[in-house]
């Protein structure tokens, strides 16, 4: 049997996961799992309910994402395990903060998506330099960032910009999409890797 793809696509806001992801899954037949667009709509009910009239719009705020982010990975989770269970490779889209972070964290979100199909997951992890990041940030003025982009400097301060603690493939947000793409088939290629 042939090993199934399963990429996570992880890394800071405004590296270009989603556009990655995109490019990638008709590579791959792919299915693609974004946690803010599998999540995002209960989560602003969730932000509403807690914050009164005017909710919050940035998913990365303290007290809502510690509200939201166990269930918000488990419903990713579980959406990959039903696709992969149906025979279709998965990208995941996500910051992946604790899995890239945390060994244990790496190893659980493996295990899990190894359970539903014969998967070695592959955590892709794009960077960028700071600046590149506020650019982007900027550029693509979405509500959820009006914090990071009013007050450049503390964002970035508070921001995890380290390379995973976990085996992965890192790769410069600042090259083409295409080339992005192509670095990924090419390690999915290397034997004992996933393959769709």
């Amino acid at each position: 049997m042939t090993r199934l793809a399963a990429v996570l696509v992880g890394g800071p806001p405004a590296t270009g996961k989603s556009t990655l992801a995109s490019a990638l899954a008709p590579r791959l037949g792919a299915a693609v799992l974004d946690l803010d667009v599998a999540t995002g709509p209960l989560v602003r009910v969730i932000s509403g309910l807690i914050s009164g009239q005017g909710g919050v719009t940035d998913l990365d705020d303290p007290a809502l994402a510690g509200l939201t982010r166990d269930a918000r990975y488990d419903t990713l989770l579980a959406l990959a395990d039903a696709n992969l269970r149906a025979g279709r490779p998965v990208i995941l889209v996500a910051p992946f903060s604790a899995e890239r972070a945390r060994p244990a964290a790496w190893a659980a979100t493996a295990q899990r998506l190894s359970a539903a199909a014969p998967v070695i997951p592959v955590m892709v992890w794009l960077h960028l330099p700071p600046d590149e990041l506020v650019r982007r940030l900027s550029g693509r003025a979405l509500a959820r960032d009006e914090n990071k982009i009013r007050d450049p400097a503390s964002f970035l301060a508070g921001l995890d910009l380290a390379p995973p603690a976990i085996p992965h493939l890192a790769l410069d947000a600042t090259r083409p999409t295409a080339t992005l793409v192509q670095s990924i088939l090419d390690h999915l290629s290397q034997p004992g890797r996933a393959m769709s």
